[in-house]
């Protein structure tokens, strides 16, 4: 199928009116937040973790316009759809937590009455309603086989979960008591572990490859999803055995291990449902 340049119809659908929104908030909130970091001399996890989301979603929302502009998706070995809607509620979820991490960052240094630092966040929540809107556009074509796999409730369930051990794991980064203990390692070990494999299938299905697996691969995707489930039931109960220990006047190591149980609770319910879903399916194919 060869290449079409030039189709001015694809720069002007709704879809490419969110993500042009998109692209400008992403690119207003990195270029503000590098210039007050250099003034302030600021820097930290959280506004680490900002500033990559910001800047990996411009460059994936910047090749997603270019590709879909010149219909370059045809030759590529991947599942344009699922690329598109994995991308899309991602991004959401992500500009959701930055749109929340860097007020607190601004917090933390009694720099919240700077207006840049206001107008960071708030092109951060408008390209989170932008990447909202894109999901829903997305969702909105069709039937299930034009949407794709990824933009079905158990792919969104898979992008919930490789979102919240990505949090789960810059929260615990940022507690300096948890790095190095046991309870550290286990929860560490187990955001890694469920990470790589809710990772690892979000990349099959956007490379198309599920067909390939030798194994049945909705029993994989089941086995996976009970692993991650007991995973996230250990590292729940560790997380919240630490924030018993913690002591309560200790506002700064209580808040960092508060927001992870509450991350980890929610990672916990996406893999029961997911669960719930997998073992569904099962159930009508036999």
């Amino acid at each position: 199928m060869p290449v079409t340049f030039g189709e001015r119809s694809t720069l002007t659908t709704p879809l490419s009116m969110v993500r042009y929104l998109a692209l400008f908030c992403s690119c207003l909130s990195f270029s503000l937040a590098k210039i007050s970091s250099s003034n302030l001399l600021y820097s930290g996890t959280f506004y680490t973790f900002c500033m990559v989301t910001w800047c990996f979603f411009f460059t994936l929302t910047f090749l997603i316009i270019a590709i879909n502009f010149t219909q370059f998706h045809s030759l590529l070995p991947l599942s344009w759809k699922n690329l598109t809607s994995t991308v899309a509620s991602l991004g959401l979820l992500m500009y959701a937590a930055a749109t929340f991490a860097f007020p607190c960052s601004l917090t933390a240094e009694e720099l919240t009455t700077k207006p840049g630092g206001l107008t960071v966040t708030l092109g951060s929540f408008i390209a989170t309603v932008a990447y909202t809107t894109e999901l829903h556009l997305i969702r909105s074509q069709g039937g299930e086989q034009q949407r794709g796999y990824m933009a079905t409730v158990p792919g969104l369930l898979k992008v919930v979960q490789v979102f919240g051990s990505c949090v789960a794991l810059v929260l615990l980064s940022s507690q300096d008591k948890a790095l190095g203990t046991w309870q550290g390692g286990v929860v560490a070990t187990a955001y890694a572990t469920c990470l790589l494999a809710s990772l690892g299938t979000v990349l099959v299905m956007v490379g198309d490859c599920a067909g390939r697996c030798p194994l049945p691969f909705d029993r994989l995707l089941a086995g996976l999803t009970l692993l991650g489930l007991m995973a996230y039931m250990a590292a729940t109960v560790v997380c919240f055995s630490r924030v018993l220990q913690e002591r309560p006047m200790n506002r700064g190591g209580v808040l960092p291990l508060c927001a992870e149980a509450a991350v980890a609770c929610l990672t916990l319910l996406a893999y029961t449902v997911d669960l719930a879903f997998s073992v569904k399916l099962l159930c009508d194919r036999n």
